[in-house]
Order: structure tokens, then C-alpha cells, then sequence
């Protein structure tokens, strides 16, 4: 591949800002996820059938810069002046992280918390602690970050809660490598280190253990990754773990399991572990929107990665049409379709799993099995 065909970071800020067209040609779930400031979302070759403007050169970026390079060679042969962004998105964003000034950095973040986000996200996160009753006093809890925006929120918040010292627990912030590029370790790294949180990391070969299972690679690497966090927990003293599943995530579940499982159950806010005696799983963010906390994360500058999952670092992701839609992804557009009729959907959804009405349920499950409506229908 011909030299010119490529441009870096430093070179892209240097062109004028309405001489170019920034296209991200990642899946709109990435896309969504964060990206360059200005980039329009083509997934895939879209951008080879799209009406590109003659008069501009554009600019194009996919995860690490592997599938954009052919894309932009492909535009170039037809005329245009086409680049591909070098080290694509993952290295335009640790060339943005290592700019950033630490300490005011962790200041603004603290203070959009007990400020701009304090009923949306502050409260939320402290009713779901009182109404669960997820922390106690004397608790060790590991708080599991996965280096997305949903677990460095979690961690900002538990350290707002430590500075309240309502009583007496204790935290840490377990990061789980379980195979990272180095890139995207850093990314992790960095983004900790900007928001002030003192992370502790270890190592395991997940990613090695799943890499030729050709069936739900994904659901056995996140059970095995699940269960090295209770061990390394439970190694550090700690009783609970804490994960960073918000109310969207809730209400997805609900609906899946009616959808594709059959079965009327949740996503819980606490649950025992089955496997690690005297160990449980909390889940602080459980009255949390998925939108506050892109709101929060957009509002503060912050980007952090999608999926740090070192099968993805070759850019299959950037080709939608290369894997199946997720059922989640499925069940997420459905309820924002579902939205627009009845604003009230997504409260509703979550609603139906605490109004359950046994009297007007055919049959349901518990400790001790099967019980069907017509057990008590004579009387």
C-alpha cells in the first residue's frame, strides 16, 4: 500500500476544518459508542455507493486502521483524494488520552457528578443502594472495570460515596486483562489515570481459552471472566463484586427472555454466587439510563472503548454485514420503536417484573419446582 494513501492524527488536525469529510465506517453500535469529533458514520463500503463531495479530501477510519486503507485505495482509483486514518480510532484515541491534564481532568469529572448529573445519575445510584440494600456496612467490594463508560462511572461513583462516609466499607477497582492488545490496556490505563482511580490489575489467558470455540465464543469467555473476578475478589478479602449493568440492560433482559428464551425473568440487583461461598454480585448502576450516562460521558470529554476484545482489533467489526445481529442489538431498536408510541415503555417493561400476579399466572417456578394454576383451581 502506496504512503500516500495514509494520514496521521497530527496531520489530519492540521487541515482546514471544512476541507475535509471524516468518515467512520464502523458499525452505528461503535459508531455510538464514540468517535472523532465531526465523522459521519458509513458502516462498511457504504462509502463506496454514497455521494462524496468533490471539492474536499476525505478522510477515512475504522477500529485500528486495517479495512480503511482499502477503502480509501478504492476511492482513490475512482477519482477521489482518499486517505485512510493511520491506527484508525483506537489510535486517535490514546493520542487524545495522553493530552489531557490529570488533575483537572478528575476535578471536572467529580464535580458534573454532584452537579449536573446529581438527580439523574448521583440519586439513581444511591436509591438503588438504599432500596437494595447492595452495601453494608464492613463490606469489601471489588469494583470490576472493563474500561468502558458504564464501569469508570461506577468507579467515580463509589469513590463519591467513600468521601460521604456514611459508614464504615472499603473498595477496590479491579481491572481483569484477559488478553488486551497493548493498545487497548492503555487506552484502560490511561483513562484511569486521568479520572483518578487507583486500579489493580491482573492477568488471565481468557482470550487464548476461547479462541478456537467456534459456538458462543462471547457467552463462555464472559462466564470464564466472571469467574476469575469472584476468585481474584475473594483472594483480595473482598465479599462482593460490583458490575456495571445499567436499567437499559435490565429492561433488555426481560424482554429477551420473553422474545428468545420463553420465560418471564430479570436481570437481579444482587444475587449469591453459587460457585463462591460467601461471595456476591451487586449491581449499583441497576436505576441508571444508559442515555445519562452517555450524556455524562460526551458532556466531560470522555472516550473510552467499545469492546477491548483482541478479536476485534483486525476491524472485522467495521463490516456489519460480517456477523449476525446481536438479539440485544435487536431487542434495543425495538423498544426505542416502541418509545416513540408510548414515551412510558422502558418504566413499564421494568414495572411488570415487580407487579407479577401469581393469581393470574399459569404456571411458575421456584426452590421447590414446578407450580401450575390448576394445583389450587378447585378450591
Amino acid at each position: 500500500m502506496a504512503e500516500g494513501y495514509i494520514i496521521s492524527p497530527e496531520e489530519l488536525e492540521m487541515l482546514p476544518e471544512n476541507g475535509y469529510m471524516l468518515i467512520d465506517m464502523r458499525d452505528s453500535t461503535a459508531f455510538e459508542y464514540g468517535h472523532i469529533r465531526g465523522a459521519v458514520n458509513m458502516p462498511g463500503e457504504e462509502c463506496l455507493s454514497a455521494e462524496l463531495p468533490e471539492n474536499k479530501k476525505i478522510v477515512i477510519y475504522c477500529r485500528v486502521g486495517t479495512l480503511s486503507i482499502d477503502i480509501a485505495e478504492a476511492l482513490s482509483d475512482r477519482g477521489a483524494e482518499a486517505y485512510s486514518l493511520s491506527g484508525g480510532y483506537t489510535g486517535w484515541l490514546r493520542r487524545e488520552l495522553e493530552g489531557q491534564e490529570i488533575v483537572q481532568k478528575t476535578k471536572d469529572v467529580e464535580r458534573s457528578i454532584i452537579k449536573k448529573f446529581k438527580k439523574n445519575i448521583w440519586c439513581r445510584f444511591t436509591k438503588a443502594i438504599n432500596e437494595y440494600q447492595l452495601v453494608q456496612p464492613g463490606d469489601r467490594i471489588a469494583v470490576c472495570i472493563s474500561g468502558g463508560k458504564d464501569s469508570m462511572l461506577m468507579a467515580k461513583l463509589f469513590q463519591e460515596l467513600k468521601r460521604h462516609d456514611k459508614f464504615p466499607f472499603e473498595v477496590v477497582f479491579l481491572v481483569m486483562d484477559p488478553g488486551y492488545s497493548p493498545e487497548n490496556r492503555r487506552v484502560i490505563e490511561k483513562n484511569a489515570e486521568l479520572m483518578s482511580v487507583p486500579i489493580t490489575v491482573f492477568e488471565s489467558d481468557i482470550f487464548d481459552s476461547v479462541y478456537n470455540i467456534e459456538k458462543n465464543p462471547c457467552y463462555i469467555c464472559a462466564r470464564m471472566r466472571r469467574g476469575y473476578l469472584y476468585s481474584r475478589a475473594k483472594a483480595l478479602g473482598c465479599n462482593k463484586i460490583a458490575l456495571g449493568h445499567h436499567f437499559d440492560d435490565v429492561i433488555e433482559t426481560i424482554l429477551m427472555g420473553m422474545l428468545y428464551g420463553g420465560q418471564v425473568q430479570t436481570m437481579m440487583p444482587k444475587l449469591h454466587s453459587t460457585n463462591f461461598e460467601g461471595m456476591e454480585l451487586i449491581r449499583p448502576m441497576y436505576l441508571i439510563r444508559e442515555d445519562d450516562i452517555k450524556h455524562w460521558r460526551d458532556y466531560n470529554g470522555l472516550h473510552f472503548i467499545q469492546c477491548a476484545c483482541k478479536f476485534t482489533d483486525t476491524c472485522t467489526t467495521c463490516d456489519p454485514d460480517s456477523r449476525s445481529v446481536s438479539k440485544r442489538l435487536e431487542v434495543k431498536n425495538l423498544i426505542a420503536q416502541l418509545k416513540k408510541v408510548n414515551p412510558q415503555v422502558e418504566k413499564n417493561i421494568f414495572r411488570s417484573v415487580e407487579n407479577v400476579n401469581l393469581s393470574t399466572i399459569i404456571a411458575y417456578k421456584d426452590g421447590s419446582g414446578v407450580h401450575n394454576f390448576l394445583d389450587n383451581y378447585t378450591f
